[in-house]
């Protein structure tokens, strides 16, 4: 379908805007959408890399296509009398959704196999099955995911206040929240399930979020489990959709998504505020309302002064809170179509045994060690039209964590020019993750016609990412007490949106961009969104 965005060198209207968004994911677009549509704002959406999405994007090569970070969304997408589908409705119209089926993702433990069913009920007697002795325990871990959830709307709506008057509600507002967020995952799995292999199913989908159970507040982990309960689906004709979509209403608003467009600092005029931005070519926009969806750690380090005293700040949140892991990613091309092949469209997640904790520990101290997950993927096997775009071919994708530190020393070195080592580990990464899957996926022996991977330094080269950080801040239970991880920031007419306002993921991304929007008007778009012609929610 091409690329998404108009270059840099051919977009010639620099003036009129009445905000500019620097990086254009799922959130920043969706803040971009939001203040068009419903506050009749002149968007600029600005993107450093050459198709606008973020890690909603895809590329081909060989004759394929992947999506990078797409691998399936919760079903509720998919449905307009629920926020989140209400919001890819009026975000991105047009995406139709395919679903996964009965199973969204099956959890493999050496060699059990436990299979996550749509439907809560369902789910439950699933789990139920293989774990019979511990009903009562299963049952009260699922009111506390049900409970943490409910008081969630509460705290999230506070991310939409300026800090001064965030903090003053927060301890009668978020209160019972807090209760949730900030134990560790592990805390209440002990406290509710007595067998560890239970225990290791459930947080079976860490990697979805990036910290094992340890380390994870249960808030996060509550979230998700939450988010897939219905089921599982996928966009038709694959997550470039999504920005697709977008770009199209912005443009019907008066606005534009501008590719090759990298964002070098966030201009201030003498008062202190925010009045515009800086490329990298030294050209320099001006706008009253300059929103960020470069992430947290790239906006407050990397794009405000040197010296500016919310850098300081901003670095100590790094510092409790922490980046998250990076990763590694094998695009693997098949000769043969999905169908032929009998891929599934559920997601596989292996592990070598239920401690999440040690697994992961093992691995980031020995990279040699056994892989602490390994999540396979099959797009193409979910998407309806992906036979129709490349007929008799699939494609897959194998995920694990990766250091940051395992590959820095390439890190200032150009895209597809570093050298013979790093070709040389990332091969011996790659055959190892391709011996994972045709063990894991038989049927993919001696139909493996592409196969190349991604690094760390690959997500810095494309989307930004400090130290390749996929989900941003890392979800800590301290993380949800900083009183950072806000729309509105300390400098006047500068607002962040995406993943660290939120949670991360697709979802997480897209009402980040409902609560920045709606701190930019300053009006509760949630009503406005549920209640317009169009919505079946009343």
């Amino acid at each position: 379908m091409g690329t998404i965005g108009t270059p840099y060198a051919r977009h010639s209207q620099w003036d009129g805007y009445d905000a500019i968004v620097i990086g254009s994911g799922m959130g920043g677009l969706a803040t971009a959408v939001l203040l068009a549509r419903y506050g009749d704002r002149r968007v600029l959406v600005l993107e450093r890399h050459y198709t606008a999405g973020g890690f909603t994007h895809t590329f081909t090569r060989s004759g394929f296509e992947w999506d990078v970070g797409v691998h399936y969304i919760g079903a509720d997408a998919a449905r307009e009398d629920r926020l989140l589908g209400r919001l890819f409705a009026v975000v991105t119209p047009g995406v139709r959704w395919a679903s996964l089926g009965p199973v969204y993702d099956r959890i493999v433990i050496q060699d059990r196999v436990v299979d996550f069913v749509a439907g809560r009920e369902d789910w439950r007697d699933a789990l139920l099955q293989t774990f019979p002795d511990q009903r009562t325990g299963l049952d009260a871990y699922i009111q506390d995911v049900r409970a943490a959830v409910r008081h969630s709307a509460a705290y999230f709506t506070l991310k939409t206040l300026p800090q001064a008057l965030s903090r003053m509600a927060q301890p009668f507002t978020a209160r019972g929240f807090f209760r949730y967020a900030d134990q560790t995952t592990a805390a209440v799995l002990a406290r509710h399930i007595t067998d560890p292999w239970l225990r290791g199913v459930l947080s079976g989908q860490y990697g979805d979020y990036g910290l094992p159970p340890a380390r994870s507040s249960f808030a996060m982990q509550a979230m998700l489990t939450h988010h897939y309960w219905p089921g599982a689906v996928y966009p038709v004709g694959g997550a470039s959709m999504f920005a697709r979509q977008a770009e199209r209403v912005l443009r019907e608003h008066g606005g534009a998504v501008v590719v090759r467009a990298e964002v070098a600092r966030v201009v201030l005029d003498t008062r202190g505020h925010a009045v515009g931005v800086q490329l990298q070519n030294g050209h320099v926009i001006h706008a009253r309302t300059i929103i960020s969806n470069a992430g947290f750690a790239a906006t407050f380090t990397r794009l405000l002064p040197e010296g500016h005293p919310v850098r300081a700040q901003a670095q100590g949140v790094i510092e409790r809170v922490g980046l998250s892991l990076a990763h590694l990613n094998l695009y693997v091309g098949l000769d043969r179509s999905a169908a032929e092949l009998n891929l599934p469209r559920y997601n596989l997640w292996l592990y070598p045994s239920p401690d999440h904790d040690q697994n992961l520990a093992r691995y980031l101290a020995n990279p040699e060690a056994p892989f602490p997950l390994v999540f396979i993927s099959f797009g193409s096997a979910r998407d309806p039209s992906f036979n129709e775009r490349y007929p008799n071919r699939a494609t897959v994708q194998v995920i694990v964590p990766a250091r940051w530190s395992w590959f820095a020393r390439w890190a200032q070195q150009p895209w597809n020019r570093r050298g013979k080592d790093y070709t040389t580990l990332k091969a011996r990464f790659a055959a190892r993750l391709r011996q994972v899957l045709e063990q894991a996926v038989p049927q993919v022996r001696g139909h493996i016609v592409h196969a190349e991977l991604s690094t760390p330094v690959s997500t810095v080269t494309f989307t930004g990412h400090p130290r390749g950080a996929i989900y941003g801040l890392n979800p800590t239970p301290a993380r949800f007490r900083e009183s950072l991880l806000r729309a509105p920031t300390p400098i006047p007419g500068l607002y962040l949106t995406g993943v660290d306002v939120v949670t991360p993921g697709v979802g997480g991304a897209l009402v980040s961009g409902l609560l920045t929007a709606s701190a930019i008007l300053r009006r509760n778009l949630t009503r406005a969104l549920l209640r317009e012609p169009g919505s079946t929610r009343t």
